[in-house]
Formats: C-alpha cells, structure tokens, sequence
C-alpha cells in the first residue's frame, strides 16, 4: 500500500477543514460551506487531476446546486409547507397534543415508536416531512420545545429506517452491491430483529438523556402569550348547549377564563364571554363550534378572499390617541370589512374600571385582533386610526387541507412503493402544491432554507471529490491492512466505525459503494462469513446522527431546531459509540463468530 495521491491527500484535508469549521461554530454554516466549495473550484481549476480539463473541477465542485438530492429536500420542503399552510395535519397535531399535554414525556416516547415504525416500511424522508410539521406545531402550542424533539425524533427515524432492506435507498444498495459479488439474497426482514433489539437499548438514551442535551432554541413568545377578551357566538351545532360553566371549562383548554360567569345552562341566543392566547380561543372556538364575531361577517370574508385567490390574516393591532374608536363598541363600530376575533384592554390608573369583556368600550391602547385581508387590514388602520403590531399571521386554508394531504400521500406512497424514485413524486407533488394554490409560489421561500441548501450542495461536492481522488479507497486499504490482527467483534466494529465516518463526512452512497467491496473481500481474506460483515456496512451506513451533512434529514430539521453543528456532535457520537458497540456484539452472537 502506497501513500495517497495529492489530490486524495487536499481532499481529506479538506474535509478536516470542513468539519473544524463546523465543529468550531466561529463561522455560520453556509459560510463555511460556501467557503468549501470555493476551495474544491479554484483547486481543481488551477490543479486538475490527471487526466481532466480545468474546467471539470468546476463541474464537480457546483454540481451539488444541481444533484437530485438537493431537489428532492427541496420539494419535500415545499410539500411540508403544504401541510402546514393548508392545516392539513391538525388532526393528528390534536391527537399527539391530547398526549403530550397528558405527560410529555410520555408523548415524545410515543411519537419515537411511531416515528421508528413508520420509517421500517416507508423511507426515512418521507416520515421526517410527515411528522416535523406536527411537532413543530405542538412546539408553538406549548408543548416541549421542537428544539429538544426533532433530533430525537430523527435518530428514531434513522434507527428505523435500517431494520429493513426497503428502510432507505442505501440498504437496497448496499444488499444490490454485495448480491453482485456473490453473497446470497438478503429478505426485507431478515435482520430486523437485530435493529429492534438495538433500539431497545438506544431508546432510553434518546427518550430520556438527548433532551437534556439540547438546547431550548425556542423564540421568545411575544404575541401569542397575550390575553384576548373574546364573545363567542354559539352555532347551531354546538355542543354547548344545556351544559354548565364547570362543564364548558372541563371542554376547554386550560387557560380559557370566564369573564363573565354563567349562573345558568347554556341555552340557544346566549354569549360567552370568555379569554385566552389566539391559539386557545381559536381552539375553544372550534371546541365549541363558535365564532368570536358575527357569524355572518366571518363568512363573507372567507367567501371574498377565496373568491380572490388571497388569504385572510390575524393581525395585532393597537387604538391610537386620535382613533374614532375610541368610546365605541364593537357592536356600533360599524366594522364591515374587518372581522375583531379579541380585544386586549389596556392598563388603567388605579382609578379607572373596565368591564373585563370584548363588549366594553373601547380605550386608548387597547390592542384588537383583527381578522382581515392584509389590504383590508392596512385601510382599516389607517382609517380608524390604529397602528399595526405584527405583520399578521396568516390563517391555514382549510379548504384546501383534503387536497394537501392526497398529494402528500400520493408522491410518498409511490415512493414507499417503487412506482417512482422519491425524486421525482416528490417534485410532482410539489409542482402540485403550486398548481393547486396549496402552496403560493411567491411564498415559496418561507419553505426553503438557504442554510440547508448551501450545505447540501457543499456536501454532495465534498462527497464526490473524496470518491473520485481515491481518498476513500486509500482510507480503505488501510483499514483492511489492520483489522486482520482484531478478533471477530473488532472487525466487525472497526468497519462499522469506518463507514460511519464515510456517511457522516461524504455521503451513504459513497460509503456504501466503498465499504460493502472492502467487506466482501476481507471475508474472504479473514476466512469469515461475508454476510455479518456486509451488515456491519449496511448499518455504519445508517449511523449519520453526529452530523448534520451526514444525511439529509439532519439537515431539514436544522432549520426548525435552530441547531448549530454541536448540537449534533454532542448528542450524536455517544449515540453512534453505543449502537456500535450494540451491533456488533449482536452480530457476533447471531453468526457465532
């Protein structure tokens, strides 16, 4: 075994380098992967490798803007935002939420099986987009930070996805590969008992300890912890009738208060004065099949703002000094275009008196929840004399909620089944998300994350580079020369530990392709049986929790988490030495070597 070519040389130097910087946190990421793909272009540019033109470095080192891979995080994104825009997954969000605020600790553990189920029979993508947008959704409505769950979430997803051939496409690549060279066929489930006794024992570490070392990244709640007084009108439909105010306050969520109390049983006609966040009087509402205004008046502004293809928006506003509001009443404003869904009142002298109710007249420095087109909205303001807080928070298009989810599920069950790659139904579907109006083209950039796509195509470069250098070839010669002096176990975890290194700093494919030769024939070197060493490949390909380039769900949830690259060595390697350790004596004992 020689030494490494230059090139194969610069090209682990610089993925060091790349890992330092991201390790180092002194740099943000999509500098230092803006940074990395810089140095692989004007390398190869004024040093090529033997045998090509300048301006293949070029190709190389951009190509990742342009990978299917970065396409496909792309359009799962785009689909994500359907999901969450259109209030597709509030069902399931209300679900898990009845769990979570039960215990949270037991509805993260639940949300972890489901999440490692799912991901044995569907890719782990797939169920990453299914579930991040539900618990960033629990996250604002009070439940544990999505900060401390997205990593444990995406750890169970990855654990998962390697217990079957079918979990991920580099498991399929991995048994295709080592088919071709001789080993027999491997089942679908043929080794998922090994993986689920695996997760067994990771489980605890991942429900109980990564939590706690993580950061809260959760942003300071501003708007969403003030207190709205509210009158809700009763629908025909409700469930409040003939029933108390002990009885309501048993269907409500628990910071709902009665401004005004009920000596009777609620009856046809009647009001509720109640107040709360917005999310707990939007969720009271619905609980309750009651509108917070006229009835009549919310319809009209639904009808109006689909009939012109715009969205209604809650936005915070405050009553000025020169406001004609002043001294009126919501029901005598004379409010046509604007619907008020809450009314904040403002701090008094001690000597002055409110009636805690929405139906009180209006002071100077209350602050209104209006409900209203973003046009609407800005005339309203400046008519009546009020200035706007917040930019508005624009409401879900529930009408279109059905529509989401079929294109959802339709672009991940082709994928799940093999009809398509992921790829392209994830593409279709995005391109569906737009057609449809689920999903607003020039809204798309609330969707993507600059950081993440900078970081992807910096990686898949990265990727590249150390493949075509021979840089992981060399890696593996050297690993072949020592591991025929280790026993069994060690082999077994040495290979293992080399390809986790591959898939956290290259890519799954690059160490799937490299590592599953290298495992074949040092079985046969060593005299031991090709397929536990095979599947020590299989797994290492499957242990990217240590970095966020490693796979691209680490990615996709950068963003949500707002995690730095610590975050994920910390809470990552401890993960990735005990499944290690897990694996390899599991493989051991099934195999008997």
């Amino acid at each position: 075994m020689g030494f490494p070519t230059v090139h194969a040389l610069a090209s682990i130097l610089i993925a060091a380098g790349m890992f330092y910087g991201f390790a180092s946190g002194r740099a943000r990421v999509e500098i230092i992967s803006l940074i990395t793909i810089g140095v692989i272009a004007l390398g190869l540019y004024f040093f090529p490798m033997p045998g090509t033109a300048p301006s293949d470095g070029l190709v190389l080192a951009f190509s990742g803007f342009g990978h299917h891979a970065l396409i496909t995080i792309c359009a799962l994104m785009i689909l994500g935002r359907g999901l969450v825009v259109t209030g597709a997954l509030d069902p399931a969000a209300r679900a898990l939420n009845w769990v979570w605020q039960t215990n949270q600790q037991l509805g993260l553990l639940i949300t972890l099986i489901i999440a490692l189920c799912m991901s044995m029979i569907i890719n782990d993508t797939p169920v990453l987009v299914l579930l991040l947008p539900i618990l960033v959704q629990l996250a604002h409505k009070g439940g544990m930070p999505a900060s401390k769950t997205l990593i444990p979430v995406n750890a169970a997803i990855l654990i998962g996805g390697m217990a079957t051939t079918i979990g991920t496409s580099t498991n399929l690549l991995v048994v295709s590969i080592a088919t071709d060279l001789g080993m027999r066929p491997i089942g679908v489930f043929h080794f998922t008992e090994i993986v689920l006794v695996a997760a067994l024992i990771a489980l605890p570490y991942i429900w109980l300890v990564v939590p706690r070392l993580l950061p809260d990244n959760s942003r300071e709640a501003g708007p969403e912890l003030r207190r709205y007084c509210a009158t809700f009108r009763l629908g025909t439909e409700t469930s409040a009738y003939g029933k108390s105010q002990a009885m309501l306050a048993a269907m409500l969520p628990a910071d709902i208060r009665f401004d005004t109390p009920i000596e009777e049983l609620v009856k046809p006609g009647m009001r509720l004065n109640l107040s709360g966040s917005q999310d707990s009087l939007e969720e009271a509402a619905r609980r309750l099949n009651a509108t917070p205004a006229p009835g009549w008046l919310m319809a009209r502004l639904r009808q109006e703002a689909q009939a012109r293809n715009i969205d209604l928006a809650r936005t915070e506003m405050t009553i000025a000094p020169d406001s004609r509001l002043i001294g009126l009443t919501l029901q005598n404003a004379g409010l046509e275009d604007v619907a008020i869904l809450g009314v904040r009142p403002a701090r008094g002298f001690l000597n002055q008196t409110r009636d805690p109710s929405a139906e009180a007249p209006l002071r100077e420095g209350d602050i209104l929840l209006v409900l209203a087109t973003t046009e609407n909205a800005q005339a309203f303001a400046q008519r009546d004399g009020l200035l706007i807080l917040e930019g508005g928070t624009e409401l879900p298009r529930s009408n279109k909620a059905p529509l989401a989810l079929a294109i959802m599920v339709g672009s991940v069950g082709m994928a799940s089944l093999g009809l398509m790659p992921i790829a392209i139904s994830a593409l279709g579907g995005a391109v569906l998300m737009f057609v449809t109006g689920c999903v607003k083209f020039e809204r798309v950039g609330r969707a993507l994350s600059a950081q993440v796509i900078v970081l992807v195509a910096a990686s898949i470069a990265l990727g590249k580079l150390v493949l075509v250098t021979g840089a992981a070839e060399w890696l593996g010669e050297l690993l072949a020369l020592i591991l025929q002096f280790l026993p069994a176990a060690g082999v077994l975890g040495a290979i293992m530990l080399f390809v986790t290194v591959l898939t956290n700093f290259a890519s799954n494919a690059t160490a799937a392709a490299v590592g599953t030769p290298i495992a074949f024939s040092l079985a046969q070197s060593l005299g031991l049986p090709p397929e536990p060493l095979v599947l020590a490949v299989l797994f290492g390909c499957n242990l990217c929790y240590a970095t966020p380039i490693a796979y691209q769900t680490n990615m996709m949830i950068m963003a949500e988490g707002d995690y730095a690259f610590k975050d994920y060595v910390r809470t990552g390697l401890p993960l990735v030495a005990l499944m290690i350790v897990t694996l390899s004596t599991l493989l051991v004992f099934r195999y008997n070597l």
